[in-house]
């Protein structure tokens, strides 16, 4: 933990108070206001992203005999109840619990999908993906690879919740999803509410690759959107401007576009600049052209996550950026991120990228 990130969270922790401390979400939900590209006019439900997970869930298993569901408490619904009642609709030999072993977890998914089946494999929580690692990296991201494309887990999808939760320290918001993106043969996406959620998420279970699908677990219930009831998808490796402007581009994925949106706005009352907002929505491969045509656009770039800023995703957008857009740009590229520390309890809410810090970040940039 570096000195200047540990006197920075000291030096905010006397202006919180408790009731801010704990369980306050950092920002509001921005639900979508438009419908996915061909879903205009479908009938629609009002959903929450729990609700919107086990409805793509339980289309795939209606629409694929093959497909089983499984991991730690998936039986009964899950500790966030993502997999409710779909024991009772498609039985115990399709959705089922696993013992408390996320390696074991993710080799089972790897076997079934190379078997032929499709797999749907629940990691608990984000931040415990880490003890399957070497099974993703090493086995299901390679499976295709090592054997000349004979034998592949395509059908293979990882769900686990992503990102912070307002009361989870260390163990239980972490947002692990650059660990993977060094790892060719696997996909990763990070869905802002439940529109998105449902059609990214069948996307994934559908793909002919291994899907690590990134669950943000606070807008679980937080988010509601209304969401159109059929079977449709998102596709992969397509990013979304979800607000557009002239001045800026600002780029996001989960949550954090919710920030991003509304720091956006901000900066239009306080600035008067036109901030475009960018969801990556799918981390690997990411789309760079959408971003690039953005940023040739508006001259500027600011990404955030809530992942620590070293390493993090935002440093390979920013790379490409600064080789693409060069010529175009008119000021340098920030990042504005989590900080280089483990993820704090009580200091919670100076760790995140908050409005206020990509508000700041704006005004850096537009006046530079």
């Amino acid at each position: 933990m570096s000195h200047r990130a540990v006197s920075l969270l000291s030096k905010c922790s006397s202006t919180l108070t408790n009731a801010q401390i704990r369980g306050k979400a950092h920002f509001t939900f921005q639900p979508s206001t438009t419908l996915p590209a061909g879903l205009q006019g479908q009938e629609t439900s009002k959903m929450n992203l729990m609700q919107s997970v086990n409805e793509a869930m339980r289309i795939a298993m209606e629409t694929d005999d093959s497909a089983v569901l499984f991991g730690e408490d998936v039986a009964f619904g899950g500790v966030f109840r993502c997999s409710l009642d779909l024991q009772k609709k498609f039985g115990k030999d399709r959705v089922f619990n696993t013992p408390l072993c996320e390696q074991g977890i993710a080799g089972f998914g790897i076997g079934v999908a190379a078997a032929g089946a499709t797999a749907i494999a629940e990691i608990q929580f984000g931040d415990y993906i880490f003890p399957a690692y070497d099974q993703l990296v090493n086995e299901a991201a390679k499976f295709r690879y090592r054997s000349g494309n004979q034998f592949d887990c395509g059908k293979l999808t990882v769900r686990t919740t992503w990102g912070a939760v307002g009361h989870g320290a260390l163990y239980h918001s972490q947002s692990p999803e650059a660990n993977f993106t060094h790892t060719p043969g696997l996909k990763l996406v990070v869905p802002r509410g439940p529109i998105q959620a449902k059609g990214l998420l069948l996307s994934c279970i559908r793909d002919p690759n291994p899907c690590i699908f990134f669950e943000p677990k606070i807008l679980y219930r937080l988010a509601s959107e209304d969401v159109p009831i059929g079977d449709y998808t998102i596709p992969l490796g397509q990013a979304e401007t979800v607000r557009q402007g002239k001045d800026l581009t600002l780029v996001a994925w989960g949550t954090q576009v919710h920030v991003a949106l509304e720091a956006a706005q901000l900066a239009k009352e306080k600035l008067n600049a036109d901030v475009e907002v960018i969801d990556l929505q799918t981390i690997q491969p990411w789309d760079e052209d959408h971003v690039v045509e953005s940023v040739q656009k508006t001259g500027r770039l600011i990404v955030t996550h809530e992942a620590p800023i070293s390493s993090g995703f935002g440093a390979e957008i920013a790379s490409t950026v600064q080789k693409r857009c060069f010529l175009n740009l008119e000021s340098p590229i920030e990042r504005v991120a989590g900080f280089d520390t483990p993820f704090p309890h009580v200091h919670e809410p100076f760790y995140l990228p908050t409005i206020h810090r990509v508000f700041d970040a704006i005004k850096k940039s537009v006046n530079y």
